[in-house]
């Protein structure tokens, strides 16, 4: 299915949109070293029922997963990738830690995600993974305008991933969100430009570039039945907003409250 959103819902998916990014920086302060996983759950549930939102990933079953997720908030860690289930793990200096959330609100979904180094050890390839990824989202976002394709966002996004020496995973990227958290279009993070679902005012899409340091292959940690993890054992980064489509161009619909609608402080 592929939503295209009218004016009020869009402008209830701009509250929501807010809400994910808000706590989203609130846990990025809070993610100290010594800071346990399941704390971070605990005060994204917090958060969000607080604000009267509903999480979208509390009984999220797809057939990837191992049961509904029972959490609140994605946890990835070092070698984690996507999906990661909070367990009871404390957080250490130099940790590569990826916060990934969605919530509904209104009944409207957004979703984003960002990753970062715990503490002060962490390495320059982490830093150079990191930035790669926050280069890949701005470069998709860029090309998301009314009458251009699905695979113009792809190929921007992969260009830029590819130009940075890392392979590129087919199996997961970014999709459409509304009503939902996850909707068609299907958005991969490499492709060949004019090809795919033309965008229209309304759409709405969650863009999230990912690369591993040296793999693009992915296992699932065996413990939850959730996490993937790179094959190698190597770290990854992640970076995800949602967006929407204008006549004008896209807005950022994910940003904390001291940026605009275009990403500027």
């Amino acid at each position: 299915m592929i939503e295209i959103l009218s004016e009020s819902e869009v402008d209830r998916a701009r509250v929501t949109g807010r809400l994910v990014a808000n706590i989203l920086a609130t846990l990025r302060r809070r993610a100290q070293v010594g800071t346990n996983l399941l704390d971070l759950d605990r005060w994204a549930s917090e958060a969000i029922l607080g604000a009267g939102a509903e999480s979208c990933y509390v009984d999220y079953a797809p057939s990837f997963g191992h049961g509904p997720f029972g959490h609140y908030i994605c946890t990835a860690v070092n070698d984690g990738v996507l999906h990661g289930m909070p367990h009871d793990y404390r957080l250490a200096d130099g940790d590569l830690l990826t916060l990934d959330l969605a919530v509904k609100l209104r009944g409207v979904a957004a979703d984003a995600a960002i990753s970062f180094v715990v503490g002060q050890a962490g390495s320059s390839e982490d830093q150079r993974m990191i930035d790669t990824t926050e280069r890949a989202l701005a470069a998709g976002i860029a090309a998301a305008k009314p009458n251009a394709r699905i695979g113009d966002l792809s190929h921007a996004i992969g260009t830029v991933l590819s130009a940075a020496g890392y392979a590129i995973n087919m199996e997961f990227g970014g999709h459409g969100i509304g009503t939902t958290m996850h909707q068609d279009p299907h958005v991969p993070n490499n492709g060949k430009p004019a090809r795919g679902y033309k965008l229209q005012p309304g759409l709405m899409l969650a863009l999230e570039p990912w690369v591993m340091a040296d793999t693009d292959q992915l296992i699932t940690d065996p413990n939850d039945g959730w996490t993937l993890r790179s094959a190698t054992g190597c770290r990854a980064a992640h970076t995800e907003h949602t967006i929407v489509i204008t006549e004008e161009g896209a807005d950022i619909l994910t940003l904390a409250a001291n940026t605009d609608a275009h990403g500027e402080s």
